[in-house]
């Protein structure tokens, strides 16, 4: 019934062949195969699947039509199962090595026969689980594909879960290291707008290393061999072809339907609709085995005999004889010991064409069989049970099915569809008998539980609005009352928007209301959550003591968890103000008492390497980050405490000058699309790390692209605004924006406590600098700013000197003052910035083991164009040069330009400088000594190495440059080497300037 040879998918199938070649080298890659019901995305499988070579692993799995919540990870484990079958179970949990809970809370069957119990997957916290078994799988993937290459395929990707389909979204960015080929089948017709996968898609599509292909419909000539091939004692005439390609409109299966009926020996029979060309077949069908596939159409696309078996109401015989004329007339297929429809359309028609009584009677058998194996196995078959019992429209028996197939989908991690079921429950709670005793937990209980599920599946707002639901239903005496308010303080820092911290203080208020004043670990929890947020907020006394009450309540319950978390804040916010050695001695002793608690030790791992960072101690903060970096992948919490301590070491590496290894750190985290609050630091990182390469367009345009989307965050985190103000100042400086400058730089003396010291130093010196600007040039600024900038330095001053007690307060003092001191004489003479003197103490600051690297040639810089400014031109190039080697040697791209456009003006010859003598420019400035010969330069520029010359002068790399012009970034690389060789530039940087002068 099937064409002997696949017709018309030759390129594509060659395209999977390269594609394997390519994974095969070391390089995984994901093809995702669409096209509408009938195209041939499963025979373009099965075709790739026999053609694989012998080394390489196939591991397939089909998801599962179970309505709108698919059992968790089922097309996973079936691939996975056929791993295990292949190698051993020991074998694969061997190879997952620390996940090895993880894998088996998924698939218990592989627990070793003489264990106790099933192992529960990490206790971290809730959201570790998932992250836990994701890296498991991954791990395992990884593991055996440096034996074998591996072909990962998933098929119907319409139907799958939402466990799997977040599997899939974090193998795709976490398989770097592996030879995994992933492919992917969905029908198009039923991913429709709101439909889960349809975002996956959107995102797939922006990943380079993920190819999408959409099959097309067969040309006239493709059907006509179509035809021909499975007609092969048959010559049909052309109006049968003709008739065949019009009603086909070259979908394959349509095609083969339509020879398949009766040959084309009658051209006038030719079903009208297309429901009858897809229950064509069924129909010729005696009645034994129409009733039979009508029963099979419940179970799904593929039902095993065993499960037929225990659903057929006949004998065993009547069964065979019956699945025998299904087969024969192209119905059903074999697949091993597993019946499966042709098509899954055909499974449709079918479907469609059940009675309403017929449909429930069938459900129900299959809800009883699902029951029984269940008992008699160790397969979580709840999510089938609760499905059927639905489609039985038995609510009563479907509800505790629902409950269990939550409980087994959080067992297993897969907290999206646990949520989706949990929300299944609370519907049916009002239409089921004693509901509470079914459930084993109130209403209140399982909207709590629901809420958290939702929260760790990262559907932050929906657990917000339930856990509000849940607090509106909650009277004030309910003992859930406290833990709801709680979850809402939570929920709401989750998704980085304010008010968290009152709620914490009334789920306090509302124990003690209850009369559950002594502790508790909920008292606890809350205390450290609320000294936490404290912390954040700025509050730092409030802080301290509410860390202290915490730790009281978590000694007095012996958790050495809580114990550690309230040392940990109450030593960070003592050192923050000002009680450093004590800060780190209680710092020290939350580790001590995090030791084997993962939630504990990452806690510490993300203050510590903060703190250590911003008292200056650069290496150390590296070493902190990257140490529980490592631990928070293992624990599977990538995109929560991973991206925190990912931009933790981010920002000591930028100080240490060590671009490359922070933008390695910032690309990984930025790919595992972590949620908003945890992404603020990290492209802050970024953004600035740009600005001070050099990329000032590119660092502007994506400021500009996040900053709304961090609003939210900003409003409740001092820390994340002091930076991000002061990297909005910065920009606005860059851009030449005074007005948007300054309204960033007086935003810090709008903070109502004392700003965070380690955060608001650099700020207070980037507001020198804006102060200094606007006294330069008055004139770009409103009238009254002037007086306004003027009243305020007294309170940055003030401030500044508040600050003192910060271990690296005397640097940003000396490059605050520097900014605004104005040399006595000489040109400088009243201009702020131009005193030598305070400079070359700025310069000593810099130079400081705790200052950060790009502070020294921005100061040596900055000294010399005061040197300048008093005409001392001996010292102003010694100082310029030893800017230049130091920008050069750490790689701050803009001092160096600035160094040379200073250079440049003042006809200073730099050593070093395009790989010679140096630019050697005379006093009268770049743009009267290169004109005459960039002239005849320019004259051999074809029209597109003018325009890329133009982007080199904004700073871009190639890769943009190629984005921006719609070319490849190797040939931009082409245009550049030929700008550079007919200007005479040594470097993309010296081009830029003679494309000034250009201009």
């Amino acid at each position: 019934m099937s064409a002997p040879a696949m017709i018309g998918r030759d390129a594509d199938l060659a395209r999977l062949d390269e594609r394997l070649e390519e994974v095969r080298a070391g390089a995984p890659f994901t093809v995702i195969i669409g096209g509408e019901a009938g195209i041939g995305k499963t025979r373009l499988i099965r075709e790739f699947e026999a053609s694989l070579p012998a080394d390489v692993r196939l591991l397939a799995g089909q998801c599962v039509d179970l309505g709108d919540v698919a059992a968790p990870y089922a097309p996973v484990k079936a691939a996975l199962r056929a791993l295990a079958a292949e190698e051993s179970a020991e074998r694969v949990l061997d190879a997952v090595g620390p996940g090895r809970a993880a894998l088996i809370a998924l698939l218990p069957e592989l627990a070793p026969s003489d264990s106790e119990s099933v192992p529960a997957i990490a206790k971290a916290d809730a959201g570790a689980a998932t992250g836990q078994l994701h890296e498991a799988i991954a791990v395992l993937l990884e593991t055996f594909s440096r034996e074998r290459p591996i072909v990962f395929v998933i098929e119907d990707l319409h139907w799958i879960d939402a466990a799997s389909l977040a599997l899939l979204r974090f193998l795709m960015r976490a398989l770097g290291s592996s030879r995994v080929l992933t492919v992917l089948t969905y029908r198009t017709e039923d991913v429709t707008r709101g439909h889960p996968v349809r975002a996956f898609l959107s995102e797939a599509e922006r990943d380079r290393w993920v190819e999408r292909r959409d099959l097309a419909r067969l040309s006239r000539g493709q059907v006509r061999k179509l035809a021909k091939s499975l007609l092969v004692d048959t010559t049909p005439s052309e109006s049968v072809l003709d008739t065949v390609f019009r009603r086909s409109d070259g979908v394959p299966f349509f095609v083969e339907e339509l020879v398949g009926i009766d040959g084309c020996r009658d051209e006038g029979f030719v079903p009208d609709t297309l429901r009858e060309l897809l229950l064509a077949r069924y129909e010729r069908l005696s009645e034994p085995a129409q009733g039979l596939l009508r029963l099979i159409s419940i179970g799904g696309v593929c039902v095993s005999h065993s499960m037929l078996a225990a659903v057929y109401s006949g004998t065993a015989d009547e069964l065979d004889a019956a699945a025998r004329e299904c087969v024969l007339f192209g119905v059903l297929v074999i697949d091993g010991d597993d019946y499966t429809f042709r098509h899954a359309l055909v499974r449709e028609a079918i479907l469609d064409d059940l009675l309403p009584g017929e449909r429930a009677r069938f459900h129900a058998r299959y809800a009883e069989a699902y029951e029984a194996a269940a008992a008699a196995g160790t397969r979580r078959l709840a999510a089938e049970i609760s499905y059927h019992w639905l489609g039985a429209h038995d609510a009563a028996r479907a509800f505790p099915a629902t409950i269990q197939a939550m409980r087994e989908a959080r067992s297993a991690a897969a907290y999206a569809t646990a949520a989706q079921l949990g929300e299944r429950a609370l519907g049916l709670w009002d239409v089921v008998p004693d509901p509470v005793a079914a459930s084993g937990m109130s209403k209140l209980e399982l909207m709590g539980r629901t809420a958290s599920h939702l929260r760790n599946a990262g559907e932050g707002e929906r657990s917000l609005a339930l856990v509000k639901a849940a607090l509106a239903e909650c009277p004030r005496d309910d003992p859930n009352y406290p833990r709801l308010l709680r979850d809402k303080a939570l929920y709401l820092a989750n998704v980085g928007r304010p008010g968290s911290i009152e709620l914490l203080e009334e789920a306090l208020e509302a124990l003690d209301a209850l009369g559950r004043i002594g502790p508790s670990e909920l008292r606890a929890n809350t205390l450290t959550a609320l000294s936490g947020r404290l912390m954040i907020d700025g509050r730092i006394d409030d802080s301290i003591e509410v860390a202290e009450r915490a730790l009281e309540v978590a000694t007095a319950i012996g958790s050495a968890r809580y114990m550690s978390i309230a040392q940990n804040i109450a030593a960070v916010s003592r050192a923050t103000r000002g009680e450093l050695d004590r800060g780190l001695e209680l710092l020290e002793r939350a580790r001590q008492l995090a030791d084997g608690d993962g939630t504990a030790l990452l806690r510490y791992w993300v203050n510590a390497s903060d703190l250590h960072h911003l008292i200056g101690n650069h290496h150390e903060a590296v070493r902190l980050a990257e140490e529980g970096l490592a631990q928070a992948r293992l624990l599977g919490v990538d995109r929560t405490s991973g991206v925190i301590l990912a931009s933790n070491a981010v920002e000591p590496l930028l100080a240490l000058g060590e671009w490359e290894r922070a933008d390695e750190l910032i690309d990984r985290a930025v790919l595992l699309d972590p949620p908003t609050p945890f992404a603020v630091y990290l492209h802050r990182a970024r953004v600035w790390s740009l600005l001070w390469r050099g990329e000032t367009a590119a660092a502007t345009e994506l400021h500009r692209s996040l900053r709304a989307s961090f609003a939210g965050v900003l409003e409740v985190e001092m820390q994340a605004r002091l930076g991000m103000g002061r990297l909005a100042a910065e920009l606005a400086l860059a851009n030449d924006d005074l007005p948007g400058a300054w309204r960033e730089a007086r935003a810090i003396l709008a903070e109502k406590l004392l700003p965070l010291p380690g955060y608001a130093e650099p700020y207070l010196w980037v507001a020198a600098r804006v102060v200094a600007a606007v006294r330069a040039r008055p004139g770009a600024v409103p009238d009254g700013v002037r007086a306004e900038v003027d009243a305020a330095v007294p309170e940055f001053r003030a401030l500044l000197e508040r600050l003192a007690f910060w271990p690296t307060g005397w640097i940003w003092s000396a490059m605050f003052e520097a900014e605004l001191t104005e040399a006595s004489e000489g040109a400088g003479a009243g201009v702020a910035g131009t005193d030598a003197a305070a400079w070359r103490s700025a310069v000593e600051a810099a130079a400081a083991p705790r200052a950060p690297g790009f502070l020294a040639p921005y100061a040596l810089l900055r000294q010399g164009e005061a040197e300048l400014a008093v005409a001392d031109r001996a010292a102003a190039r010694a100082s310029l040069q030893a800017a230049f080697d130091v920008a050069e040697s750490g790689g701050v791209k803009a001092v160096r330009d600035r160094i040379l456009r200073v250079a440049s003006a003042a006809g200073i010859a730099l050593e070093g400088v395009g790989g010679g003598a140096g630019l050697v420019v005379p006093a009268g400035g770049i743009a009267d000594s290169l004109a005459a010969d960039d002239a005849a330069a320019t004259a051999e520029l074809t029209a597109r190495e003018r325009q890329v010359l133009e982007l080199i002068a904004e700073g871009l790399s190639n890769r943009q440059i190629g984005e921006r012009l719609f070319i490849s970034g190797k040939t931009a690389s082409v245009h550049v080497s030929a700008i550079l060789r007919k200007l005479g530039a040594a470097t993309r940087t010296e081009a830029a300037y003679r494309a000034g002068a250009l201009r």
